[in-house]
């Protein structure tokens, strides 16, 4: 027995200090275990944090803003006429072209006139007939006064001779009439420019017959061009008469000035718009129909304005994302009159409440950022800066 006990605690000492020294090691691993799981931790959420460059973020600043109206329609020369036949006639000469240019009163087209002089002709010797009838007729009356004093004939005889020379009177003026009519249809074989200006277009050629208020050429003067703009009914209390604009035309590089001068008293059946009549200035290139489109100024003033591209709108309301103490912040807004600043007209919109002068706010650009989402801004570099 004795035997057996020592050989048992031969084998059961080397195991106890094995079993110990295990039990040591394995603390010493989950230690180190723990340390790196912290560290990796620490490490993820530095990595998880949104690196912004300086423009990014937009500061909430006090700025004058102005407030336009986008319009867009088309230039219409405020004098045009269409040139039409006052006559059937055949078009014996058509002078003018597109594009030339034309005086009030000059001969633009002629008309064939043998039907018409031949009807003057005709009406001038009904008038001279009329006129022989009439002298006769008060020769027949004179004598018949005369013959009634002395007591031949009698008085009915010199009615009729007065209702005689009453009717061929009548006649006469009727004939007169007529040859007044058969002149100006004549006079009216030559057509001429009512308005100064040019010829935009012909619609008929020498040779073809025209009808009775048939169209032969439209005159347009550009010294004096509008733009018509269909503004809706809510955006026309806005607008004054005399309110500046700038417009941008088809074709031309540079802008051109405009001032609001009418406002239709009345709407346009179906779309209910308002029609604005704006006065351009006179510049070379602007054409009758061409397109443009531009802003009015409405007004300007002080206000605490953001970009409108920095305010979110996912949400039932309005917010922006502001950065404070290193973190993103999702902050509700009241907004205000939109309009626009500096010298590129950056869209901007007031701010009524929400933010305070100094906020950072981020550009919209970012996309979707979550709340408390930290936030780390780095440097820019200088060359970058420069270029910026």
């Amino acid at each position: 027995m004795r035997v057996t006990t020592r050989r048992w605690l031969k084998w059961l000492l080397p195991t106890l200090v094995v079993l110990v020294l295990g039990a040591a090691v394995g603390r010493a691993i989950k230690a180190k275990q723990a340390d790196r799981a912290q560290a990796t931790q620490a490490a993820g959420v530095a990595a998880a944090a949104l690196e912004l460059a300086p423009t990014d973020l937009v500061p909430v600043q006090r700025q004058e803003l102005v407030r336009r109206l986008p319009i867009s329609g088309s230039l219409e020369a405020v004098s045009t006429a269409v040139v039409k036949a006052k006559v059937a006639a055949e078009v014996r000469e058509l002078g003018v072209r597109e594009g030339d240019k034309v005086r009030a009163g000059q001969l633009i087209a002629q008309l064939d006139t043998s039907e018409y002089a031949a009807r003057l002709r005709q009406a001038q010797e009904q008038a001279a007939s009329a006129r022989a009838q009439l002298e006769i007729a008060e020769r027949t009356l004179q004598n018949n006064r005369a013959l009634v004093d002395q007591g031949f004939i009698s008085k009915n005889a010199l009615d009729t001779s007065v209702s005689n020379a009453a009717a061929a009177r009548a006649t006469l003026l009727a004939a007169q009439a007529n040859a007044d009519l058969a002149r100006k249809a004549l006079d009216d074989t030559a057509l001429r420019a009512p308005i100064p200006g040019q010829v935009s277009q012909r619609f008929v050629q020498a040779g073809e017959r025209v009808g009775v208020d048939g169209r032969v050429v439209e005159i347009v003067d550009l010294s004096r061009i509008e733009l018509k703009a269909a503004v809706a009914p809510e955006d026309v209390a806005q607008l004054q008469v005399g309110s500046r604009a700038q417009l941008q035309v088809d074709g031309l590089a540079t802008p051109v000035a405009a001032e609001v001068a009418r406002i239709n008293p009345g709407t346009q059946a179906g779309t209910r718009a308002v029609l604005v009549y704006l006065s351009v200035q006179p510049q070379a290139g602007l054409r009758h129909g061409l397109f443009a489109s531009g802003q009015v100024e409405l007004g300007r003033g002080p206000a605490l304005a953001v970009p409108e591209g920095s305010v979110r709108r996912d949400q039932p309301e309005p917010y922006v994302l502001v950065v404070q103490d290193g973190k993103v912040v999702h902050k509700r807004v009241s907004l205000g009159p939109r309009g626009s600043a500096g010298p590129r007209g950056e869209a901007l919109v007031a701010v009524a409440s929400g933010l305070s002068e100094g906020d950072r706010v981020l550009q919209g650009s970012l996309g979707l950022v979550r709340d408390g989402t930290p936030v780390r801004v780095t440097a820019m570099a200088p060359a970058a800066a420069a270029s910026r």
